[in-house]
């Protein structure tokens, strides 16, 4: 993989700022500078932290930034109840936009996992030592 770009996770995270800066744009003036805000940062985060732990050097990094755009799926996910349970987003906003941020917090937790795991082994057979 050549860049953060090409994984489904970033593609996911992504599409989700871009539907969050959407769906925000209806909250109530009162809210633009309040949860709206609040949503927009930690949406951004995501993407953002994937795309910056892809450009580290070490995997520990890697997975510290993952961590963070972990926590900001949390944060919003949050958020996206606040807003429907206030009655700031009509219901299928809600569901589509829910529905992505679960599949962003699944993927992202599938991609830590699979970092956290070992390295498989070499695949090369060791050579017996040659009969004296």
């Amino acid at each position: 993989m050549n860049s953060f770009k090409e994984l489904t996770v970033w593609q996911n995270a992504y599409r989700l700022a871009l539907e969050v800066y959407r769906i925000t744009c209806a909250f109530p003036s009162s809210e633009q500078y309040g949860l709206a805000s609040q949503m927009k940062r930690a949406s951004v985060s995501i993407p953002s932290n994937i795309a910056e732990g892809y450009k580290r050097q070490s995997r520990k990094e890697y997975l510290q930034f993952l961590s963070i755009a972990s926590g900001s799926a949390g944060e919003l996910e949050t958020q996206l109840l606040l807003s429907g349970d206030l009655g700031f987003l009509d219901i299928e906003d809600f569901q589509r936009v829910s529905k992505l941020s679960e599949e962003v917090s699944k993927g992202l937790g599938n991609l830590i996992k699979a970092l956290k795991s070992p390295r498989s082994p070499n695949p090369k057979p060791q050579t017996p030592n040659p009969p004296k």
